[in-house]
């Protein structure tokens, strides 16, 4: 008997696998300098100028699994910090941000066959000061930086720091770069923006180079994947005779692997209704203000179901 159960036991054991961590963030910022939180205004112009931001956001259940019986939270809160800077020439950008985790919390349990361990992330107990670096490039292609219509083009490099174990294990990572290429993610993507009178819109299609797929996972990376989002706002300037602005209007950003191109698990989709005041001169270094509280539409495939995320910026587009 005992015997048996022992045999029971094991089979049982070997039947659930442990689901490996990824890098769950889909909070894919823009440049500093870029006034949307996701998308890109494409206004850079003049001479040598620049930007440095520094975002903080908050999401509450980023990766729910269930098999239709049990469900489960795996991460239940995730918030970041992000600083960045960048540098701005005539139609053209270089910038750098650097991330660091707040807090990444959740619970453990087993679903569907496989066991999830909760990750446990606090500034006292951080794997790193900043666990990813990313490194990006923008250009506008067509149009001049406050026409109706502008195009542009966007790559961004991510660069992993820290240990490789703890950052995945706690959902900060895709993997190791010791034995995968997983840690190393890039994206590529086609932008656009315009204002009409009193309107202005941004958006952008790309392609995020993801090799990490854990397909047979639940909510897991599905490799590489598609990038969609737009944003539109109302300009508002309530305070006669002062240039700064109000800018009121909301984003919406997903994502979709590719392989299973918009499939009803593996596409997420999310929306921040945001503000942001700014000033609107040339003449000297400018501040913005930024809010946006949302969540997802789709919450699958790491979109929260709710999310807040505060930013401010200070830039400078030089007239000469």
């Amino acid at each position: 008997m005992v015997a048996l159960m022992m045999s029971v036991w094991t089979s049982s054991a070997n039947a659930q696998q442990m689901a490996q961590g990824f890098e769950l963030e889909r909070l894919y910022t823009s440049a500093p300098g870029a006034s949307w939180f996701v998308m890109d205004s494409l206004d850079m112009h003049g001479g040598l100028g620049g930007a440095a931001s520094m975002i903080v956001s908050y999401a509450r259940n980023p990766l729910r699994v269930s098999d239709g019986t049990q469900h489960l939270t795996v991460v239940s809160d995730a918030a970041f910090l992000e600083l960045g800077c960048a540098a701005t020439y005539d139609r053209f950008r270089l910038y750098a941000s650097f991330a660091s985790p707040l807090t990444v919390q959740g619970n453990s349990g087993t679903v569907g066959g496989y066991t999830f361990t909760a990750p446990s992330v606090d500034p006292s107990s951080a794997p790193d000061a900043a666990f990813h670096a990313r490194v990006g490039f923008d250009a506008r292609i067509v149009g001049d930086h406050a026409s109706s219509f502008r195009m542009g083009l966007g790559a961004q490099f991510w660069i992993p720091g820290g240990s490789p174990g703890s950052l995945r294990e706690n959902y900060l990572s895709d993997g190791p770069p010791s034995d995968s290429l997983g840690a190393y993610n890039a994206m590529a993507r086609v932008l656009f923006a315009g204002d009409i009178g009193l309107l202005t819109y941004a958006g952008h299609l790309g392609f995020h180079l993801r090799p990490l797929d854990d397909s047979p996972t639940p909510e897991s990376p599905r490799g590489s994947e598609g990038l969609f989002g737009a944003a539109a706002g109302v300009k508002v300037s309530p305070w006669a005779g002062q240039r700064v602005r109000l800018v009121l209007g909301p984003e919406v950003f997903g994502t979709t692997a590719l392989r299973s191109f918009l499939g009803a698990h593996t596409t997420g989709i999310e929306a921040l209704a945001t503000v942001r005041i700014e000033g609107t001169s040339d003449d000297a270094p400018q501040l913005r203000f930024r809010v946006g509280a949302g969540g997802g539409l789709d919450p699958h495939f790491g979109a929260p179901e709710s999310r807040v995320v505060l930013g401010i910026e200070l830039f400078e587009f030089s007239s000469n």
